[in-house]
């Protein structure tokens, strides 16, 4: 399969607001390919190019799942099964005496789970990526914002895509090479 020399166009924008108005556009035209790149957090702007569900949480149940039961197996094998002590008449399985180990595992394996989870659906870390050969990208750090229409996109035509960025009153057009 042979890869198309562009990644994406790229429209740059002055302020927050003719950002949210462009990706709300953009949205709702049908892009679904779509990604902002702005200096700050701006609130409502995930949910304006479309995304809105995260496995982040289900991955630090899963790991809190594993670490509360590692741990309290940890403890409940050796007492009870591999090498059980009658201590000061308690039963083996004296699960009260397990909790402290329990909920500490519990909490390591979840935050664990979370960072690496987090790294992992981000793509992180990523040393190259192609909207770097946009010449005014720096700027994203600083005080310019950019709104991106990848070329995998269902929609996407060069052409169209161009001219419809164009019409949201974008500073500039820029093509991304891959």
């Amino acid at each position: 399969m042979k890869r198309h020399p562009l990644y994406g166009l790229m429209a740059e924008f002055n302020t927050t607001e003719e950002l949210m108005k462009a990706a709300e556009r953009t949205y709702a035209e049908g892009y679904r390919q779509i990604d902002a790149f702005t200096p700050f957090p701006v609130e409502g702007l995930a949910e304006a190019i479309g995304f809105h569900k995260s496995r982040v949480p289900l991955i630090c149940l899963i790991g809190g799942l594993i670490g509360c039961s590692g741990g309290f197996f940890l403890q409940w094998w050796p007492n009870v099964i591999g090498y059980p002590l009658n201590i000061g008449g308690r039963p083996y399985n004296s699960w009260p005496s397990f909790i402290p180990i329990t909920f500490e595992l519990t909490v390591l394996c979840a935050s664990l789970a979370t960072v690496f989870g987090m790294l992992a659906l981000n793509g992180l870390p990523t040393p190259y990526h192609p909207v770097f050969n946009c010449p005014r990208f720096e700027l994203a750090t600083r005080n310019k914002f950019f709104l991106c229409i990848k070329v995998r996109d269902a929609k996407f035509d060069a052409q169209k895509t161009r001219e419809f960025l164009q019409s949201l009153n974008c500073r500039e057009v820029t093509e991304i090479e891959a």
